[in-house]
């Protein structure tokens, strides 16, 4: 496929932080891509919350899941704009690494645990597993991933320091980045003061999507609501109403796949035709272009997006905040409020391969690090198991 100039072109990338061959067969993006599949921290995303808890049925979304769902989108959509898709599919299937067990819960619970050790976010926690925490390969540590994959990583959402700093992870100050992006940046510039490539804006926004669509059906199979008050929405109640136009008397399994499937077109839609619109505008030759802009190339149409925020004010009623997510989010709070500090007070009960980290540390915050990644990378299921074996049920 012939790439847009605007695109990331693999023979211009910055390189890798440790200077690599080529591969015969592969290109750099391609390389990066079935680094991040064959990685640790990818398999245990198979055992990692999206909004249920791992345990609570099969049919539930997990972090796995929803990656290789945002993956698929975010290849649709570079595919269309002329874009590189591999470049697009690693930063889709890396930008939930760094995620702890029990989802955004478990973040929240660790951010404020390690407030006094330079903090914790699960972007910069994504880039410290892709350049420390993966040890595999006999010449460093980590995936030695593509400038392109870890800028994509780092600042999808928008950049992450400077005047135009945007995004859930953005900070403003540099002095406030997370220790663990700050430690890497320090030595390989990412420049997190711009906006990202073009392939990194599909992989957020591919997220977007994913996560709309898959909440809402998995609210539905919880019963935290029902197709009824789906009618009330924009997007979804059309959706619904042409399914029944169409297929009168479909059966309910059906006429909910078919609706909100709609919905996933609509959304999937409505990316490429701004995307297309505002970069025939701009007429970018560059990645770099790209990069200098003062907002994002790729987005929803400002109808749409308001249309949206209406689904997610809905869905943080009825499903994030619902009593029964509320109690087991109090539940794996107080989990992970037992484990951080009694792995921080007696490093002894780590695992042995844990042990050499633990020596090196040299301060409490040097500690506390070392603690952060062991917990931050278990998964749900590990961590219920441990926080029963060491503290009861």
């Amino acid at each position: 496929m012939t790439l847009a100039p605007y695109a990331c072109h693999p023979e211009e990338s910055r390189g890798r932080q440790f200077p690599e061959a080529m591969s015969t067969f592969r290109s750099p993006f391609q390389r990066d891509r079935d680094r991040i599949i064959h990685s640790s921290a990818f398999r245990r995303l198979k055992h990692k919350t999206q909004v249920f808890v791992e345990h609570e049925g099969d049919y539930y979304r997990t972090r796995l899941t929803h990656t290789i769902e945002v993956a698929q989108v975010a290849r649709t959509i570079a595919g269309h704009l002329g874009l590189n898709t591999d470049l697009a599919e690693a930063v889709a299937l890396a930008h939930d690494l760094g995620h702890p067990p029990f989802g955004h819960t478990g973040e929240d619970a660790l951010a404020a645990l390690m407030e006094p050790h330079g903090g914790f976010d699960h972007n910069a926690q994504a880039i410290r597993i892709v350049t420390k925490l993966e040890r595999h390969y006999a010449g460093f540590d980590g995936l030695n991933l593509t400038w392109e994959t870890l800028e994509g990583i780092a600042k999808h959402n928008g950049p992450v320091i400077g005047p135009n700093a945007s995004g859930s992870h953005a900070v403003g100050d540099p002095a406030l980045l997370p220790y663990a992006l700050k430690e890497f940046n320090d030595g390989f510039d990412l420049d997190l003061q711009t906006f990202a490539s073009a392939e990194a804006q599909v992989a957020a926004i591919a997220d977007d999507v994913a996560y709309n669509h898959h909440d809402l059906h998995d609210g539905l199979r919880a019963g935290l609501f029902t197709e009824t008050d789906l009618m009330e929405l924009p997007v979804t109640a059309p959706a619904f109403e042409e399914v029944d136009r169409l297929y009168p008397d479909l059966d309910p399994t059906r006429r909910r796949h078919e609706a909100l499937r709609r919905v996933f077109g609509v959304m999937v839609e409505d990316v490429i035709a701004v995307a297309q619109t505002r970069l025939q505008a701009a007429q970018p030759q560059s990645a770099a272009e790209i990069r200098a802009m003062p907002g994002t190339i790729i987005r929803f149409s400002k109808p749409l997006y308001q249309n949206l925020k209406a689904i997610k004010s809905f869905l943080f009623v009825r499903m994030y905040r619902a009593p029964s997510v509320v109690e087991e989010r109090k539940r794996v709070t107080a989990m992970i409020n037992d484990l951080f500090p009694l792995f921080l007070n007696d490093p002894g009960l780590l695992p042995e391969e844990w042990h050499p980290d633990v020596a090196r540390a040299r301060s409490e915050t040097d500690l506390a690090r070392v603690v952060l990644d062991y917990v931050a990378g278990m998964t749900d299921r590990f961590a219920i198991q441990e926080h029963e074996r060491l503290c009861g049920a």
